[in-house]
């Protein structure tokens, strides 16, 4: 195929991918989705793999493919709909709910031309826990409804929905999946009727062909060897090691986690698809970030962890922390590891900082969730981005007059947290302050990592400054559950960015910077 044809066709997909997560974004209610944009949307073939996506969330993506792989073999039909969050059947963690379209073209021989889907992570998800986001968790029943692969109607999704907090909002949410997926479903069947259903197959084909072919080009151009990357969660019970072996084989990349921790008794487990795709994310960003974004540049890299670990945990672990802070931590770990081979950023903030708030009784109950930013780490030839999410997040923070409005809260401080970048040639970034004032009676839960560990610098450079939390000035730990009385305020203080290379003699010391305020 040649190269202009190649570049219009991945630009259609691209722009349906985008189009999709616009109608997503513009017609749900919650905040969490319509302010943070914490949510997916993705096209993929008739055989389950993922051909494009829109540049939304890296730990929804590139697990993705498990949850349409899990419907695959189902009989499919035009029009059909499926729903599911089980993390170990093709989900991640129960908030992220995610719903699978099969797309059919009127003539086509076989009919089907690909899927549409998309994730979103919902603010409640009905477990004991507003929210869905327990800190001390320690089975997936007791984290919210469990969805297995189920075939969707609007009768399926009010049901669900019945069974969660707030349920109109869970239902609108859900509704502006469907609508999401429809968008995505009619631009394929456009392509389809315009180019022919073969053309489109054959385009697909190809995006997917070319991702893979620049992936090991890029990998063919670093050195074979192996390089070892070793971290730790902050668990309840102590400090959960993790471990990677990557190794460089021509163009082909393994990922070993093995030495990683058994599972957990808490929720940090993860299973697999997050690992991976936290695995992913990190060879994109380092070898080749402006491959396009389809499954064919995972094809070189296979990854590896063993059964019922930390990183491939088996039913029923608790995993509602795994996916958000120990895909962190995985990202940070393989990019690490690649170091061995090329230059690479020091250690970003590391965490999700996942904040929940909820309150209210009957039809006025309510939940609330966000994730704050903080400080990414310093490159060899430039300064940390401030106050921004690094890594396997990629939302925004919620807007103050947002907030106010939808929440009885008051935002007191949302800030840049001055002097929490480490030192060095080029300084990490500066993580972010934010204070609320309760303005009547809530709940809230905090999940949260790099409290007593900091992110690392590289290179010679100083590390970044760790988290801390408090309620009403009292420290609390990085993963904690309370209530809040009128006037009680919450403040979380992210993690900075660690700092790369040693400052020079005779260099200034630097002052905390503006870089991404």
């Amino acid at each position: 195929m040649d190269p202009v044809t190649l570049q219009v066709a991945a630009g259609a997909l691209r722009s349906a991918c985008e189009e999709m997560g616009a109608v997503l974004i513009r017609s749900s209610h919650s905040p969490n989705i319509k302010e943070r944009r914490d949510c997916s949307t993705a096209l993929f073939d008739p055989a389950g793999e993922l051909v494009m996506q829109a540049e939304h969330i890296p730990v929804h993506l590139g697990s993705m493919p498990d949850a349409v792989a899990a419907v695959l073999d189902e009989e499919q039909e035009p029009d059909a709909l499926w729903i599911l969050n089980d993390p170990y059947r093709g989900g991640t963690h129960l908030p992220d709910i995610t719903l699978v379209s099969p797309v059919f073209a009127p003539g086509h021989e076989g009919g089907l031309i690909g899927f549409a889907a998309c994730r979103a992570h919902h603010a409640d998800i009905g477990g004991q826990t507003p929210g869905g986001m327990p800190a001390f968790s320690t089975r997936l029943d007791t984290e919210g409804v469990v969805i297995g692969p189920t075939r969707a109607d609007d009768d399926v999704l009010r049901e669900l929905a019945s069974r969660m907090r707030n349920p109109g909002q869970r239902l609108a949410d859900l509704r502006a999946q469907r609508a999401a997926n429809r968008i995505g479903a009619e631009r394929l069947r456009q392509l389809a009727a315009r180019d022919g259903a073969g053309e489109l197959a054959a385009r697909m084909d190809e995006i997917l062909n070319y991702a893979e072919r620049r992936t090991r080009a890029a990998l063919e151009e670093l050195p074979d060897g192996e390089g070892v990357a070793e971290d730790a969660l902050e668990g309840a019970d102590g400090p959960i090691p993790l471990r990677v072996r990557a190794t460089i084989r021509h163009d082909q990349l393994t990922l070993d986690f093995t030495g990683s921790a058994d599972q957990v008794s808490g929720n940090l487990n993860c299973p697999l698809s997050v690992t991976r795709a936290a695995s992913f994310f990190a060879v994109r960003v380092v070898c080749d970030p402006d491959a396009p974004p389809s499954a064919g540049a995972w094809r070189p890299i296979d990854v590896s962890a063993p059964a019922g670990s930390v990183l491939n945990a088996r039913a029923p672990a608790a995993v509602a922390g795994g996916n958000v802070e120990t895909s962190s931590r995985v990202a940070d770990l393989v990019i690490e590891a690649l170091g061995t081979f090329v230059p690479v950023p020091a250690g970003g903030q590391g965490t999700m900082n996942n904040v929940t708030l909820s309150g209210g009784s009957g039809e006025g109950e309510w939940t609330y969730y966000e994730t704050i930013g903080g400080g990414q780490g310093a490159c060899p030839d430039a300064e940390g981005p401030s106050a921004v999410h690094v890594a396997m997040s990629n939302t925004l923070n919620t807007p103050v007059e947002a907030l106010e409005t939808e929440l009885p809260v008051r935002v007191r401080e949302l800030s840049v947290r001055r002097g929490s970048g480490g030192e060095g040639r080029n300084r990490g970034g500066e993580g972010i302050v934010r204070e609320v004032e309760a303005l009547e009676p809530m709940r809230y839960t905090l999940i949260a990592e790099r409290r007593t560990t900091a992110p690392r610098g590289r290179d010679g450079g100083g590390d970044g400054r760790p988290g801390r939390d408090s309620v009403d000035g009292e420290p609390i730990p990085g993963k904690a559950e309370g209530e809040l009385v009128p006037g009680s305020r919450l403040r979380v203080e992210t993690p900075g960015g660690g700092g790369h290379g040693t400052r020079l003699a005779g260099q200034p010391a630097q002052k905390p910077h503006e870089n991404g305020v």
